[in-house]
């Protein structure tokens, strides 16, 4: 049972993995990133995530590693609070609670009791560099109020901060000054660049600085493409600075080695720098790296580095430039035309990613799974061209078939558009074109769906256009005397008085369409295509339009632009009831008959959850988001929730996620399982959630087919065969600690036999595969047979030592052939 008080707004799916610079452990071993208000562990081997360290209550904002034990890491985040981790175990240690906003946190081992966070006081965009105190206690909860002021009018981006020289002075760029702060002298130096254009019309702006671990040196990045690095800067009049240029665009950061011999610079060349012996002739590049490069970071054992891309990506690269692993986030693309889509195989999320690209997105692993090639161009990154958008996609058939509207436009008499028909393959596990239409419509095609009644014979598409007409289209058989093929054509035409066709739906058994024509919503038969009614209620252009499903079918709901929430009833055809409501997004449960609808305020994005039978909301969320809600989709539970307060109901079944318009893609979540658990409980947790190795597979498959055998043996009321759990090899191997383990050696074979299904009679080995002997001939032999399992066993038995095997009868005899057919023989290659 979840409490009522444990509902929050969360960014958990899809969250950005750049949003701040990744961090490594000391041995390289793992990767830490910020990912909504999480931060997760990643492996640098394998690209898996490892942990999910769980307990901000809003946006992380800044991770760093305990100098003082390389084994914890403290992180940030706008909740007010610093948390300690053990990322190992994936603990939390301590919270300290600051009570400012923090935007980004920095940790020396000069300062062993204390860090430094970024705050703002007073005004919102004037920011401070504070030292926070970090008092010792017990207790897991500690108040961290004692706050020391280093510098005033930062930037809030930790890019532009810098500590160097073992934490004796920290530099700060903002606009066209650098402050540098020296911690002993307690003396600030200021130093100015000319705010005026170059004559290649850029600009001078600071974008980034970086420290020399060795020296007084401090490398700083410009918005002209520049690296400028500063020496002799404790003195304001006989500092110097020398330029280095390889960038055509501005430096988005920098980074030094660890011994200081390189430093590494990247920018929106998607090209990494290494500058070494900070000279402009010895320098090596990565190129190709597929995005913009926002952060860059440096292993403290500096065998590593890596580079955070704008695409969500983030790429481990070895010391000699090579690149090791990418560990891909959800896509942000500059515009979600296509909306949020399930794909019903995979349950993935599925929108617009790479240009010209559709993404599947996994929410439970939160890992992109693969991308989709809609378009089949290559796309040139260039900012004055007009590129081809995908605009519309839609899943039908239970996700045999994908529609993708594609289009490019440079004036208004030069409209280029495409429709595509993917056809899954089983083969190859993807959708593979089928059908393509050159210019399906005169128009923007503004809606497309696909009829996924159940009682469906044949698959069919609707499209709307801003040309006055719907099509229909029908899959046909497209078979010649070379090979037999399907393929779509149009079927049906259909127009409402020239108005522009906005939106379209099928209801829940296929057999009505509803297309609304700007303020007048049509119902039409699916079998003959004729009209049958038509609403008007000259509220504004209808906007949305779904139908109500399960014991609402009966029920069509339309949202319109001035701020209108009608419901009709089909039966009487007649108006049910209406709220003035300025729904921006109206998604229904596939798994009830709820429908969310997000609206717009003056403050912020309101969630109003009902059902159409009753115009009462079962659910009002107010102030889900700040920003406007653009795009929602309902996610089917693998877990049903039990939620018993009826505001809360609605998501037992389902989870909504919704998509705000700076592409943050939030749900509503309860506290995590791991807060509610015990530590014996947690111990448990963790023994049967073993990690996904070669050794698990086995072990898992092996379980469910003995899983399998051991509910037919008591149906039959068979002897039990013995369980996996109980065999000591698997439990020396999983549970003793690998120091005292013996070598891998001697523990592998007594390992695989435990998993094979021993020979206990030679009548199973002599026995034929065909299980279905005749039963006269079975009787016959059955005596002999008995006799000689008994001598084989007396002779097993003197090998197996203490263990004694079930004498086996005539039944189990006959079950235990079955299991002939399983080969075992891959296991001796291992």
């Amino acid at each position: 049972m979840v409490e009522e008080e444990g509902v929050r707004v969360v960014r958990c799916g899809g969250s950005e993995l750049n949003f701040r610079r990744a961090v490594f452990s000391a041995d390289s071993k793992y990767i830490f990133c910020v990912s909504g208000d999480f931060v997760k562990v990643y492996s640098t081997a394998t690209e898996e995530c490892v942990h999910i360290l769980q307990g901000h209550r809003n946006l992380v904002t800044g991770i760093q590693l305990n100098p003082s034990n390389h084994l914890q890491l403290y992180s940030c985040s706008f909740d007010g609070t610093i948390k300690l981790w053990d990322y190992v175990d994936g603990i939390l240690i301590k919270t300290f609670i600051v009570g400012h906003k923090l935007h980004a946190l920095f940790a020396i081992a000069r300062a062993e009791d204390s860090v430094f966070v970024t705050i703002n006081k007073e005004k919102p965009d004037v920011f401070q560099l504070v030292s926070v105190k970090l008092p010792k206690s017990s207790s897991q909860e500690i108040e961290a109020k004692e706050l020391s002021f280093v510098l005033d009018y930062i930037n809030q981006s930790p890019k532009c901060i810098a500590f160097g020289h073992e934490g004796e002075y920290v530099a700060v760029v903002r606009d066209f000054y650098l402050s540098v702060y020296f911690f002993k002298k307690k003396k600030t130096s200021r130093f100015t660049l000319s705010s005026s254009r170059n004559k290649k019309r850029a600009k001078n702006n600071f974008t980034c600085v970086a420290c020399h671990p060795k020296e007084d040196c401090i490398a700083t990045g410009h918005k002209d493409g520049k690296i400028r690095l500063w020496r002799n800067f404790d003195d304001d009049k006989k500092y110097t600075y020398t330029c280095l240029h390889w960038h055509h665009d501005m430096v988005m950061d920098l980074a030094f080695s660890v011994t200081g011999t390189s430093l590494l610079s990247g920018g929106r060349e998607s090209v990494l720098v290494e500058w070494r012996d900070a000279a402009e002739k010895n320098k090596e590049f990565l190129p190709r790296l597929g995005a913009t490069i926002e952060h860059i970071s440096v292993s403290p054992a500096g065998d590593l580095f890596c580079t955070s891309h704008s695409d969500n990506k983030i790429i481990v690269i070895h010391r000699n430039l090579e690149a090791s692993a990418v560990i891909q986030g959800l896509v942000k693309d500059s515009n979600i035309f296509t909306g949020l889509m399930i794909d019903p195989r995979t349950k993935a999320l599925v929108l617009n990613g790479k240009p010209g690209h559709l993404q599947f997105y996994s929410l439970q692993s939160d890992k992109q799974l693969y991308n989709l090639d809609i378009v089949q161009q290559e796309y040139i990154n260039d900012y004055s061209l007009i590129q081809i958008e995908l605009t519309k996609a839609a899943f039908g058939c239970y996700g045999n078939w994908l529609a993708t509207v594609e289009q490019r436009q440079e004036k208004k008499t030069e409209l280029e558009m495409q429709m595509k028909l993917w056809m899954y393959n089983k083969k190859t596990q993807g959708f593979v074109l089928n059908t393509k239409v050159n210019m399906p419509h005169e128009d923007h095609i503004t809606a497309l769906c696909f009829c996924n009644a159940e009682k469906s014979e044949n698959p069919t598409l609707v499209t709307t256009s801003k040309d006055g007409h719907f099509k229909v289209w029908i899959l046909t058989d497209d078979s010649d005397i070379y090979k037999k093929a399907v393929g779509w054509t149009c079927d049906f035409v259909g127009s409402y008085h020239k108005y522009q066709a906005t939106n379209c739906c099928f209801s829940e058994d296929g057999s009505l369409l509803a297309v609304s024509f700007e303020e007048i919503v049509t119902i039409w038969d699916s079998e003959t295509w004729e009209l049958k009614c038509t609403f008007c209620q000259r509220a504004g252009k209808i906007r949305h339009l779904c139908f109500g499903r399960l014991t609402c079918s009966k029920y069509l709901l339309g949202a319109t632009e001035n701020g209108i929430l009608c419901c009709w009833n089909l039966l009487s055809c007649a108006l049910e009831w209406s709220a003035k409501l300025n729904v921006r997004v109206m998604e229904p449960d596939p798994n009830s008959e709820n429908i969310a609808a997000v609206s717009r305020s003056s403050v912020g994005s309101d969630l109003f959850v009902f059902k159409p039978s009753e115009p009462r909301p079962l659910c009002i969320q107010k102030n889900i988001s700040r920003e406007e809600v653009q795009w929602g989709v309902f996610v089917p539970r693998d877990v049903p929730e039990s939620f018993t307060s009826e505001a809360y109901q609605w998501l037992n079944r389902s989870q909504f996620y919704f998509l705000t318009k700076s592409q943050s893609l939030l749900t509503f979540s309860t506290k995590s399982p791991e807060e509610k658990l015990t530590p014996t409980s947690k111990q448990l947790l963790a023994e049967e959630s073993l990690p996904n190795t070669p050794f698990y597979f086995i072990l898992g498959k092996h379980r469910q087919q003995q899983h399998e055998k051991l509910n037919a043996a008591l149906e039959n009321e068979l002897v039990q065969l013995p369980l996996t759990e109980n065999i000591p090899a698997i439990s020396e191997l999983l549970h003793t600690p690998a120091h005292v383990l013996p070598s891998a050696s001697f523990l592998c074979s007594m390992f695989v036999n435990s998993l094979l299904l021993s020979k206990e009679s030679k009548s199973a080995e002599e026995t034929p595969n065909d299980v279905d002997m005749e039963e006269e001939k079975e009787s016959d032999d059955s005596d002999e047979e008995n006799d000689f399992t008994e001598k084989v066993q007396d002779t097993d038995n003197t090998d197996l030592g203490e263990d004694i095997i079930h004498q086996l009868s005539k039944s189990e005899e006959k079950e235990l052939r079955k299991f002939r057919k399983v080969d075992y023989s891959w296991i001796t290659a291992l």
